[in-house]
């Protein structure tokens, strides 16, 4: 079984949440929060700007550590165990652009309701609710 850790952010622009959708060849579709792998060297929350500003285009300030979510998926060479560590994040603007590489074909801001049932995952969901409720208390 393999072990991977990822970090990521819930960014909010006046009170809308910035969303990437991903087209992987047509087998995996929907609309995700940014995240990506630590790399070596990088403590978690260098990781969660530096994966914000690479899926989206977009320098994230990061307000506050959320949570960590759990989860595991099969790959051809047998189970991954994934942690994704998240933080509460703000941005300077409503400007973002998905990074085609990672197979992001669009991106946007929306409110709470809209990004929470347009997410995929639950666990995605879970984190956008304990950010948002962060949110109203810590950003003005």
């Amino acid at each position: 079984m393999e072990k991977a850790v990822s970090c990521g952010g819930v960014v909010i622009y006046r009170k809308k949440i910035l969303l990437l959708y991903k087209n992987y060849r047509n087998r995996y579709e929907g609309w995700v929060l940014p995240k990506g792998t630590v790399e070596k060297g990088e403590n978690h929350r260098e990781t969660a700007i530096r994966e914000v500003r690479e899926e989206t285009g977009v320098t994230g300030k990061i307000i506050d550590y959320i949570d960590k979510s759990e989860y595991s998926f099969n790959t051809p060479s047998g189970i991954v165990n994934k942690e994704v560590y998240w933080y509460l994040m703000t941005a300077d603007s409503y400007y973002s652009k998905p990074q085609r590489e990672e197979f992001f074909y669009d991106s946007g801001y929306y409110k709470y309701i809209e990004a929470y049932h347009l997410l995929k995952f639950p666990n995605e969901k879970n984190i956008l609710e304990k950010a948002y409720l962060m949110s109203k208390s810590l950003i003005k």
